[in-house]
């Protein structure tokens, strides 16, 4: 079952992703391509993971994880080899000696390592061929990553592949071909898992435009927020208030287009601006100057209206979460310098589990500071190198369920 209609709700549910062996077949020289600044400590990280799992389930929360949910799915043979057929389609494996030898190294795993093998990625002296192939050998001897299929060190962002709406879920698109393959895993749990498999889908990861769940805030059962961001498309974001104001029978009658610049610093909207209680938010001060909104509002069956919205960030959320009074909590307490480094470290993106109470990074104690002053509750856990991925609490969960407000 899916459940979530809003940010601050108690979290009953909530996906995550144990950082794997992915992690370790990271190098310098295609860090970049893999959207990696760094290399993060593989024992330390798992460390670390471990303890915000923990804070989650000592604070009532179900840890389901990724890889074993997706486990639990491909239990047939046709299902597994339909979902590897779909992978190595994704991973542009074209070449059929370099895909069958692929296949037979897979399909003779059970599928617990299969999936570990998929996401750790597989480098080209693990195969042997069964016949020698000119353009691998051409390949092999200019590659600039030594991978027939490349690792997928960016799944413990759980955030992005899929975002769970309301009762029902997107599919997405992911902006870059190293995250694409992501979407797969809930996709395939959502469609063939006995206890996910009626959830309405929003979005489909074939069509042509990005959209990520970083962008995707759930204010109320009412209003939603989209960044158009690094990340997604404004196409995208009409086809998603097409599919949730026509096709389904929910709540929602607003969602709030936030434009933002398009910089690695940004990436998403919840990178820059996350919500912490009913009237409280923290923002990356920067943001309030940049941001452009427009509002997509439902009129009759199969109509909408697109406004840019009027007034300071402050007065539009008033207005739209119908608060008399929004309070906005920038990170590092708005110094030039302090709030530039903790936004690096994900000091905007906390992770709700209840109104008033958030999990955020140790790290980032200026920002911390600034919300136990307004009255928040904060956990914090050490993140010195899950924070290398870029992406803090709200990025690494996605929540499943989620009570009412």
């Amino acid at each position: 079952m899916i459940k979530v209609y809003s940010e601050i709700g108690k979290l009953r549910s909530v996906l995550l992703h144990r950082p794997g062996n992915e992690l370790e077949n990271l190098a310098p020289k295609y860090l970049s391509d893999l959207l990696f600044d760094d290399i993060p400590y593989l024992e330390k990280a798992r460390e670390e993971h471990d303890v915000f799992a923990q804070l989650l389930r000592d604070n009532g929360v179900k840890v389901n994880y990724i890889t074993h949910l997706l486990s639990n799915t491909l239990k047939s043979n046709e299902l597994k080899e339909q979902f590897l057929n779909e992978f190595l389609d994704l991973s542009d494996i074209n070449n059929k000696y370099i895909r069958e030898a692929l296949k037979d190294y897979l399909l003779n795993m059970n599928i617990s390592e299969m999936i570990d093998k998929l996401t750790s990625g597989i480098r080209t002296n693990e195969l042997k061929l069964k016949k020698e192939v000119f353009s691998v050998k051409v390949r092999k001897s200019n590659m600039d990553i030594p991978f027939f299929l490349n690792p997928m060190p960016n799944l413990y962002f759980q955030r992005d592949p899929v975002a769970m709406i309301g009762k029902g879920a997107t599919i997405n698109r992911m902006r870059t071909p190293a995250r694409r393959r992501e979407s797969m895993f809930m996709e395939y749990v959502l469609k063939y898992n006995e206890d996910f498999k009626n959830t309405p889908l929003y979005y489909d990861k074939k069509l042509p435009y990005a959209i990520e769940g970083g962008d995707i805030l759930i204010f109320n059962e009412k209003v939603l927020a989209v960044g158009i961001s690094q990340r997604t498309d404004p196409e995208a974001l009409e086809i998603l208030a097409k599919k949730i104001f026509d096709e389904y029978d929910d709540t929602f009658e607003t969602i709030l287009g936030f434009l933002i610049p398009a910089k690695r610093a940004y990436m998403h909207l919840d990178t820059v601006f996350t919500q912490l209680d009913y009237d409280k938010f923290v923002v990356h001060p920067e943001m309030q100057e940049v941001i452009k909104i427009f509002g997509i509002q439902k009129k009759d069956h199969d109509e909408y209206t697109i406004n840019e919205e009027k007034g300071t960030l402050k007065e539009i959320l008033e207005k739209h979460l119908d608060v008399d009074k929004i309070t906005l909590l920038k990170c590092g307490n708005g110094d030039e310098i302090a709030a530039a480094r903790e936004q690096w470290n994900d000091g905007s993106n906390t992770l709700a589990i209840e109104p008033g109470t958030v999990i955020t990074y140790d790290r980032n104690y200026i920002t911390n500071k600034e919300l136990k002053n307004a009255g928040i509750k904060v956990i914090e856990f050490p993140a010195s190198e899950l924070s290398r991925g870029r992406g803090g609490p709200r990025c690494m969960s996605m929540p499943l369920i989620r009570d009412d407000i």
